[in-house]
């Protein structure tokens, strides 16, 4: 059996792909011996130095003969350890995954309701209390070193209105407008699905995750909604976690999405947005570890809009207030719906579900900066 040192020792190595450094406790322990399992161990050492590798390079650092390579990083592949493709000249590398992917990963596949799967469920639930628990120590600390954070997604807005079909106006305010210079990222999610020959399709992480703690999403039955693209949709389609789909499907399930009040969400290669798009999730407000309601850690997302709303045509029927993903919208005093900017993710469902088509976007590059709740 291997010692709590050598599990420590392997999670400082996950650390070197970035994401959040956890405290070492049981639970992170408990889930890497079923992540890794003491087996693998060794193959996760020999990315010590380095933790991107071709074969040759790891046959080097490991002492492993190629077939026991081979085995261990497939099974630690689909745990979400490790990702394995080729690059772009045909070479088949390894590299380290940040710790949470395993959660990603383990939870896009479709899971059957066993009492494992319920216990790991059960385990990153307690990460999470976890890491809430250091968050809110450190509360004043995070909440300076907000605005030096950088985003961690970004919005893909909808732009149109479900009435009508019409595109939703788009209002460019001066001082917002884009330098000539910057070339945005894509702004819309069919033209960015048109970008990839590959496609794969998963069920959301959050809530799949959700559904096994009891709390099944408000929003939309669970089904595979969240995608992953290009070289990430080949991955993850190899190992189980998806299955790839057509342009044609996958734009069938973003309009589901959408009708549901779903916000789309872009990552970016090494969590960069001026990088190619690697995935797109479909967010609800109920699950999302990253809607204002859910939120453990702060959370940074880059948008080019904002919603605006036209009091004389809004009726105060109260839609876009129970659909907004940040809850950023609330009823004024005369009965009009009125926008809270600092909460506005810019992601259109607001207007896109508005029956009066009372609500414009604001086009203009923002980022948006949102604490957990701070608690007593």
């Amino acid at each position: 059996m291997s010692s709590e040192a050598e599990y420590k020792k392997a999670l400082n190595i996950l650390f070197k792909a970035g994401g959040f450094h956890y405290q070492f406790s049981d639970t992170l322990h408990n889930i890497l011996k079923y992540t890794i399992k003491d087996e693998n161990l060794d193959i996760i050492m020999a990315f010590e130095n380095n933790i991107s590798q071709t074969m040759d390079q790891l046959k080097e650092s490991s002492g492993l003969s190629e077939g026991d390579i081979l085995k261990k990083v497939d099974a630690l592949a689909k745990t979400g350890v490790i990702f394995n493709q080729p690059n772009r000249h045909g070479v088949m590398v390894y590299r380290i995954l940040p710790l949470h992917r395993q959660f990603e990963y383990i939870f896009m596949k479709n899971l059957e309701k066993t009492e494992e799967n319920y216990k790991i469920a059960q385990l990153f639930h307690k990460l999470n209390e976890e890491l809430s628990d250091i968050i809110q120590s450190d509360y004043d600390s995070l909440s300076s070193d907000l605005e030096q954070m950088t985003p961690l997604d970004r919005t893909v807005p909808i732009l149109e209105n479900l009435e009508t079909g019409e595109e939703i106006n788009i209002i460019v305010e001066e001082e917002l407008q884009v330098p000539t210079e910057q070339i945005l990222p894509t702004q819309k999610v069919r033209e960015l699905i048109e970008k990839y020959d590959d496609i794969a399709v998963g069920y959301c992480y959050c809530r799949q995750h959700q559904e096994f703690l009891g709390n099944p999403c408000k929003q939309i039955e669970l089904t595979p909604t969240c995608m992953t693209l290009g070289k990430s949709a080949r991955h993850t389609s190899n190992h189980g976690f998806s299955k790839l789909v057509s342009k044609e499907e996958a734009l069938k399930i973003l309009k589901k999405c959408e009708d549901a009040g779903l916000v789309h969400k872009a990552y970016h290669l090494y969590g960069d947005v001026d990088k190619e798009e690697v995935a797109i999730c479909n967010c609800c407000s109920c699950c999302c570890l990253n809607a204002r309601s859910c939120l453990i850690y702060p959370v940074v997302n880059a948008t080019n809009y904002l919603s605006s709303i036209n009091e004389d045509l809004c009726i105060g029927c109260g839609t876009c207030v129970d659909i907004c993903y940040n809850k950023a919208i609330e009823l004024n005093d005369n009965n009009k719906a009125e926008r809270i900017e600092e909460f506005c993710v810019g992601c259109g469902v607001c207007a896109y579900h508005c029956p009066e088509n009372a609500i414009s976007m604001i086009e203009g590059l923002r980022i948006v900066r949102i604490l957990p709740q701070k608690k007593e």
